[in-house]
């Protein structure tokens, strides 16, 4: 039995997780936090205070800490949890490179898992963006992606994720964030929009034309459930593994 610490756990993907978490056999909530100050109980769990987490992540000794917050609270999480040997799955985005060092210099001392996605349908997409793009050598590439009003980075850490696949399989030079006026699709640029509407889950579609068709890979979340479900499926997986960095793919190629 997996014990599982969960962060921003008033969050949408809080919420999810504390839910997935209640659903499964193999695993079990050791505690659940909130930057909130007011106490709320999510699928059955009492939420305490997050100043409480350095706390908590020694006394309710859980085995891994799943993190669904902010870059700022992420990094103080997953020190919190380097001090006490607790393994830190993330799938916060929105990291600046010296942020993004930081939380993966934690993996020296205990297993550190960050992903973008937790979806395994996205790990299928990268796994083949790449081969699409060098079979079609010269042909123009968009990426679009959309999801709800309410989230914080642009593009998104998904699709950031997607266009180092990109880039690495083509020869392109820049980013193109979205186009206004004369602004026609220029040789070696990559076309990136980023759409913040409703309560939209998570949309990518990448886009390769030329030679007269197109191509266009899709992956649609229709329920933040799918990525609870990777988020656990990683913390019931990490908890075995020694110090390191670790992503997704690792967990779906076990």
């Amino acid at each position: 039995m997996t014990r599982v610490g969960v962060t921003g756990a008033t969050g949408r993907m809080g919420r999810a997780v504390l839910r997935t978490v209640a659903d499964r056999g193999d695993c079990e909530v050791a505690f659940a936090v909130n930057r909130d100050p007011d106490a709320d109980v999510v699928a059955g769990v009492e939420v305490r205070p997050a100043a409480e987490f350095a706390d908590l992540v020694v006394d309710a000794r859980p085995d891994a800490v799943v993190d669904f917050t902010g870059p700022e609270s992420a990094l103080e999480y997953a020190a919190a949890c380097a001090e006490a040997g607790v393994a830190f799955v993330t799938g916060t985005t929105g990291f600046e490179e010296g942020e993004r060092e930081r939380l993966e210099s934690y993996g020296d001392e205990i297993p550190v898992l960050h992903a973008p996605n937790f979806a395994r349908g996205v790990q299928a997409l990268v796994n083949v963006v790449g081969d699409a793009v060098r079979n079609l050598e010269g042909y123009d590439v968009e990426l679009v992606e959309t999801h709800h009003n309410a989230k914080r980075d642009a593009p998104s850490g998904t699709a950031n994720r997607l266009l180092e696949e990109i880039e690495a399989a083509g020869d392109f030079r820049e980013r193109k964030h979205g186009r206004e006026g004369f602004d026609p699709h220029e040789e070696g640029e990559i076309g990136v929009h980023a759409l913040r509407a409703g309560d939209i889950t998570g949309e990518h579609e990448i886009v390769i034309a030329g030679n007269h068709e197109e191509v266009r890979l899709t992956h649609r979340a229709e329920d933040r459930g799918v990525f609870a479900a990777g988020a656990v499926d990683a913390a019931v997986w990490i908890a075995g593994q020694k110090a390191g960095r670790y992503e997704f793919a690792d967990v779906i190629e076990a």
